[in-house]
Order: C-alpha cells, then sequence, then structure tokens
C-alpha cells in the first residue's frame, strides 16, 4: 500500500474561512504576494498611472545622504515588507558611503521576492552584507530582537495604508516593543490628493491590477482547492474620501456556488456582491504625526518630493 502525503491545510485558512464566509466578504491582502502575485505587483509599479514608486524613488534619489545622516552612525538596515528592494539600493550606496560595514535584512512573507532582492543587492551593492528574513508579520516581529546593533527599520511603499488607523498603530507598536533606544523607523506614506490621480493608480488602463487583484482568486484555487471562476468577477476600485482611503474589490458578475475543497466549505455568492481585498490609506501630516505619536516613535523629520505626493518620515523611539 502506498502511503498518502497528509493534507497541510496553510495557516491563513482560518482567515479566509471567516471572511469569506462573512458579510461583507472579505480575504486578507498578503494573499497577494506569492511568485506570481510579486511578478505582477513588479509590473504595476512600472506603470505610468502608479507614481508611488517612482516618487517614493525619487525622494530616496534627492535626500539619501541627508536620511542616513539624520539616522545615526553605524546602523543596521531592516526593511520590512521589502519586496524586490527595488528603492533600497540608493540608501544603502549612500549608507555604505559613510560607515564600513552595512548589513541588510530585507523582510517579507515572499521568499521569491527576497531571492531577487538578494541578487539585486549584491550587483548593485557588493559591501553590503545581505540577510533575507522569511516572515509573517501576523506572527509579530521577534525576528527583530535577533538583529545587533542600531537599527534603522524601513516601511516603504506606503505599505502602512493596507492597515486600518488603529491596526497601523498597534502593528508599529509591536515594532517598537522589539527595538532599541537610538533605533530609528523610515516610514513611507501616500499623501491625500485628488482622486483623478487616485484612482487609475489602482484601476490601470492596461489592467495589470486587474490581473493582481485577481490572482488571489488563483492562489485560492491552489492552495485552498477552491473553484473560483476568474472571468466571473471584475476588480473595483474606490476612493472612499470619508475615510481617507482606496478600497479594492473583486465584484461577481453573476451569482454563483464556490467550494473550498480543503476547508469542506461551500459558499453562495449573489450577483453584484463584492469581496473586499485591500485598503489603502491616504495621510495628512496630522494623521502621521498621531499615528507614530501613539506606537511610541517621536516625528524628527519628513521628506517629501515636489509636489507633495509622498512623504518619508523618519520617526525615533520615545
Amino acid at each position: 500500500m502506498i502511503a498518502r502525503e497528509p493534507v497541510v491545510i496553510p495557516s491563513f485558512a482560518r482567515e479566509v474561512e471567516e471572511g469569506i464566509s462573512g458579510f461583507p466578504k472579505t480575504l486578507p491582502c498578503k494573499l497577494f504576494y506569492d511568485a506570481t502575485g510579486s511578478k505582477l505587483f513588479e509590473e504595476i509599479t512600472r506603470l505610468p498611472e502608479y507614481y508611488l514608486t517612482r516618487t517614493e524613488l525619487a525622494i530616496l534619489q534627492e535626500h539619501a545622504g541627508e536620511i542616513v545622516s539624520a539616522a545615526g552612525s553605524n546602523v543596521t538596515v531592516v526593511e520590512l515588507g521589502a519586496g524586490t528592494a527595488a528603492k533600497t539600493c540608493t540608501l544603502l550606496k549612500a549608507l555604505a558611503g559613510r560607515q564600513m560595514r552595512v548589513g541588510f535584512f530585507p523582510v517579507d512573507i515572499s521568499p521569491a521576492a527576497l531571492a531577487e532582492a538578494r541578487e539585486r543587492v549584491s550587483i548593485q551593492c557588493p559591501t553590503v552584507s545581505v540577510r533575507p528574513v522569511v516572515a509573517d508579520f501576523g506572527q509579530g516581529f521577534g525576528f527583530l530582537r535577533d538583529i545587533r546593533g542600531r537599527k534603522l527599520v524601513l516601511y516603504f511603499g506606503s505599505s502602512i495604508g493596507n492597515f486600518d488607523p488603529q491596526a497601523a498603530v498597534d502593528m508599529l507598536s509591536q515594532v517598537r516593543r522589539e527595538l532599541s533606544p537610538g533605533d530609528a523607523l523610515l516610514l513611507g506614506t501616500d499623501m491625500v490628493k485628488d482622486a483623478a490621480i487616485l484612482v487609475p493608480a489602482y484601476d490601470d488602463a492596461q489592467g495589470v491590477t486587474s490581473q493582481f487583484n485577481k490572482n488571489i482568486l488563483r492562489r485560492l484555487n491552489r492552495d485552498l482547492q477552491a473553484n473560483f471562476d476568474f472571468d466571473s468577477f471584475r476588480h473595483v476600485a474606490l476612493w472612499n474620501p470619508a475615510r481617507s482611503r482606496m478600497e479594492i474589490y473583486l465584484e461577481s458578475l453573476c451569482a454563483q456556488m464556490v467550494t473550498l475543497r480543503l476547508l469542506q466549505l461551500t459558499v453562495r455568492i449573489r450577483a453584484g456582491e463584492r469581496i473586499h481585498t485591500e485598503n489603502s490609506y491616504k495621510y495628512t501630516m496630522p494623521m502621521v504625526r498621531e499615528m507614530l505619536r501613539e506606537a511610541g516613535f517621536e516625528l524628527e523629520h519628513t521628506w517629501f518630493d515636489q509636489c507633495k505626493w509622498f512623504g518619508l518620515h523618519l520617526g525615533r523611539m520615545r
């Protein structure tokens, strides 16, 4: 008799079950970033409508020297949600010009993205020591305790905007608890602006963002043995000014039944019903100050692009 491999239920299964069974329906945005999703997101960052990446990079290119000077001496860089670290080399090069040794710990949920990050940094910044960390932030930030010396923690891309306000404070508070006096946080936030600029950034003309959003269904089909039909959903991106956030959904184009075999779950989805997959909050400076203050950081300096579309904020442990 041939022994069967035990069925492994992914750690995110409970979140999916609760979200897809509830009303309104939700799916955790961390599921976007499998190997395919990470590649699609890299493609999104190069789209003409998606200003965030190039604007943040422009700030780093113009102010990297000031930023590393303000961060302090002999720092080790830890990047949360590093992805492929496409922007980070600008900062690492500036830091390498100031100190003999630079350690870089890119942290991400995607091993594929981290492999690319290691390769990129090794080529562009050969004197930097790269030590990738695969981690799910839902499991905490204990890995920060294992990194010695003064730390500069990066959280770029306005990724903090994926959290609701209190959850963002809680997340940054967890980070702070693992840091030591003198450590600093460099936080990227997308700022409030006209909806005519915001909406196309999340609903591009080529449909890449739609593919990225629908990839979450492809992942559920693969990892939870589901039977989602991608063509039965459409990508929806809305600006909610009252809550200062972009909201991303998958809208069902027909009444349908979806089965997730690994969860032994069948879900009824009505025509026009939306599955909420992501938020992206946009900030004002009072919002940034309050968020950092509640999390235990003192805002020391902010660097903007010329249009003040995006901000990089240096916070220090209080």
